[in-house]
């Protein structure tokens, strides 16, 4: 079978990086799922890449995602960041990661970790498709939607059904290489 990279992957340097070393990839690390949770929720209506170029910009306006430091945000604190910060400048997603981080540690407190929260809903381990191209990918699943409804139920905001399908993909909760990319999961068919 040849080798082809998932057709996305190949517009810019840094989205073949991004796929190369990350997508897909299984992450149960809190503070890497919870700057998922951020640059899916910063991506909607706006290209991944234009988030792939200002991810540093999140790490800095973001506290590293220090859920600690993130849950005392305020207004004072999103202009701060709409003003210095190479971010999406959408007052609505910004307030969103301070609201989010908040839950996110209620989610931590109720279940161990934020990691085990989220991957309930692909019971521990990843799903691994097996599309032969990238326009058979689906925007949301089941799965997506039963995330995204308990997401929401759990104060987060910008966790939308296609937001959470992105981000379940981003983490490796679902590989959806195409067959024959050299990233893809190996797994019995």
């Amino acid at each position: 079978m040849e080798d082809r990279t998932c057709a996305w992957a190949m517009s810019h340097p840094l989205e073949r990086q991004y796929h190369d070393e990350e997508w897909g990839k299984p992450v149960y690390d809190d503070k890497v799922l919870f700057e998922f949770i951020t640059l899916e929720g910063a991506q909607a209506g706006l290209s991944w890449i234009t988030i792939l170029k200002k991810r540093e910009g999140y790490r800095a306006a973001f506290e590293d995602y220090d859920l600690d430091k993130l849950i005392k945000g305020d207004d004072a604190r999103t202009e701060l960041i709409i003003e210095n910060f190479d971010v999406v400048r959408h007052r609505g997603k910004i307030n969103s990661v301070f609201g989010n981080a908040k839950a996110a540690k209620e989610l931590i407190e109720e279940y161990g970790s934020l990691s085990n929260a989220l991957w309930q809903f692909v019971d521990g381990k990843p799903i691994i498709n097996h599309w032969k191209e990238m326009s058979e990918v689906p925007a949301s699943t089941e799965q997506s939607k039963a995330m995204s409804k308990f997401l929401k139920k759990k104060g987060f905001k910008f966790v939308g059904e296609t937001i959470c399908y992105a981000f379940m993909q981003a983490v490796g909760m679902v590989d959806d290489h195409v067959v024959g990319c050299p990233k893809k999961q190996k797994s019995a068919k």
